[in-house]
């Protein structure tokens, strides 16, 4: 039987909240593409965003106000208000006349009162409610004079509205259809409504737009998607996604994870849609359970399960709820599954040099290597706690990158130079400072080195000459290779780009280390990467 609860409304309620998950996997792709979170949210606030697995998409700022201009052109082509006070002229004429002709007939044609009359009817007033508010103090003789007098007065502030309106849209009303005194007013209120919600778009104070105002005038759809933009920042934080720090919006530890499973779910995906039941996986005998020591399960564990915590999981959090007196049905979720944790003997240190310089912009390449990063760091961290993980971005300098600037870090569109001979040098430290029986060097790029040092001077060098190459880079760079291939290190290169200049030197790297050179394109990219190092690690246990 199905059982509906209902509840008073009092106007704090919303049909519609904003999935934080949700859109967290739309800024999360964008940021992908090498924004940071603060314009990813400014895009999202202008063109909108889809949410996964809801066919429902967001309306951006910019659709929204496109959306009100349409509606403004169709009210400006459709009425003509030529004639929008002519009835209210009318009847301010016909009282006038009525007037004037019951003083005359009280008064006399030489009196003071009707001398005041005929000065106050035939003022030079510039518009009708001037002429009105010329008798606002008068003392009407005429009853039914004064009845429909008292009738305009009360439509003076929106007679004085109109007319103001008028004054300044009258030529801009291009239609045929003649809008009475009722059909102007409305159809101010409503261009001075679309007119108000344009500028709040155009601000970014969402909150000053009513929702179902807006629903009026636009639909549902556009409803939804306001309030979906006017909660997004805030739903983020309140989740504990988004925080600002030193004066900067960044993601949170949390939501650099949460993007680390989506890009490996990604990367998973790929692999199982391109090679099905041909990858390499991990060996489940390769780590030993600690019986005493558990923890929740996370995406990607073997389902290695404590079966006794994981029931009084689900027994505490459904007494703690209320649930415990409904009967003797337990139902588990998914953070009630505890595993065992397992203990792992460190087995690879692993670096990932990643191109930042501005060519990786092209082709999607970038995104598809950031992804590749995240979702590396994420299997390490899930699969592999003991394993080392790093992560060096290379243009004309090199650094290490930190996890929590992973998902802000992108390419450099004033930095055409690469360095992969310092990238080298950079990693060649972090795994002398990190040893292990079975290092590697993982390189995706898209360009042969155009940057190199010579004693501790930086060079950069266009390869306009020498057939497209920098020969000094090159010899550079080759050095640093022979340095790194002499400590036992593996190198593996991903090249995003098939140039010959590109192809050639590689062929040149592995000769020297015996490490694997492979093409691939951005969309198969995660799934060379992830299978080339789980075969590594299977290689080496």
């Amino acid at each position: 039987m199905k059982v509906s609860i209902y509840s008073r409304w009092d106007g704090t309620q919303s049909e519609w909240k904003l999935d934080a998950e949700r859109a967290l996997d739309a800024l999360s792709d964008l940021m992908m593409q090498g924004l940071r979170a603060r314009e990813a949210l400014q895009y999202m606030q202008q063109y909108g965003f889809d949410l996964a697995g809801q066919d429902f998409r967001v309306m951006g700022t910019r659709e929204l106000m496109q959306e009100l201009r349409k509606q403004a052109r169709e009210l400006l082509d459709r009425y003509d208000m030529s004639h929008a006070t002519d009835e209210l002229e009318r009847k301010l004429q016909e009282l006038l006349e009525r007037e004037e002709k019951t003083v005359r007939e009280e008064h006399g044609y030489e009196s003071r009162k009707l001398n005041d009359f005929l000065e106050r009817r035939h003022s030079d007033a510039s518009g009708l409610a001037q002429r009105i508010e010329r008798f606002l103090d008068y003392e009407f003789e005429d009853d039914e004079a004064a009845e429909a007098f008292a009738e305009l007065k009360q439509q003076l502030e929106e007679l004085k509205a109109l007319e103001e309106f008028l004054k300044q849209h009258r030529d801009k009303f291009r239609g045929q259809k003649q809008a009475d005194y009722d059909t102007a007013q409305q159809v101010r209120k409503q261009l001075q409504s679309l007119e108000q919600m344009q500028r709040a778009l155009q601000s970014g104070e969402l909150g000053q737009i009513d929702p179902q105002q807006l629903a009026e005038l636009l639909g549902q759809n556009a409803s939804r998607s306001l309030i979906m933009l006017r909660d997004l920042e805030s739903g983020l934080r309140e989740r504990g996604y988004l925080r600002t720090r030193e004066g900067q919006d960044e993601l949170t530890p949390a939501a650099v994870r949460r993007i680390g499973v989506q890009a490996l779910a990604q990367v998973y995906g790929q692999l199982h849609k391109g090679r099905p039941g041909s990858h390499d996986t991990v060996s489940a005998g390769a780590a030993q359970p600690r019986p005493d020591e558990t923890r929740p399960y996370q995406f990607g564990d073997s389902l290695d399960i404590d079966v006794v915590k994981t029931v009084l999981n689900g027994v505490t959090r459904q007494v703690l709820h209320g649930f415990g007196r409904r009967g003797p049905d337990l139902t588990l979720s998914l953070e009630d599954i505890e595993v065992h944790e397992k203990d792992y003997a460190t087995q690879t240190t692993t670096v990932l040099l990643l191109d930042l310089s501005w060519s990786m912009s092209f082709e999607d390449r970038f995104p598809a290597a950031k992804r590749v990063a995240l979702a590396m760091h994420q299997l390490i961290r899930s699969q592999f706690p003991r394993d080392k993980f790093f992560v060096v971005g290379f243009s004309t300098r090199a650094r290490e990158l930190q996890l929590d600037e992973l998902a802000e870090i992108s390419w450099d569109p004033s930095d055409p130079f690469t360095n992969l001979q310092e990238g080298l040098m950079v990693a060649e430290r972090l795994i002398i400072k990190h040893p292990s029986p079975s290092p590697q060097i993982l390189v995706i790029t898209d360009g042969q080195p155009t940057a190199y040092y010579v004693d501790d001077e930086l060079h950069v060098e266009w390869p306009s000459g020498y057939g497209g190459i920098s020969p000094r880079a090159v010899a550079q760079t080759l050095k640093q290779v022979t340095r790194v291939t002499q400590r036992g290190i593996t190198i593996n290169t991903f090249m995003l780009h098939d140039s010959p200049e590109l192809v050639g030197f590689v062929e040149r790297m592995t000769e020297i280390n015996h490490g694997r050179a492979l093409f691939t394109d951005p969309q198969k990219l995660g799934s060379y990467v992830l299978v080339d190092h789980l075969s590594h690690r299977r290689k080496r246990r």
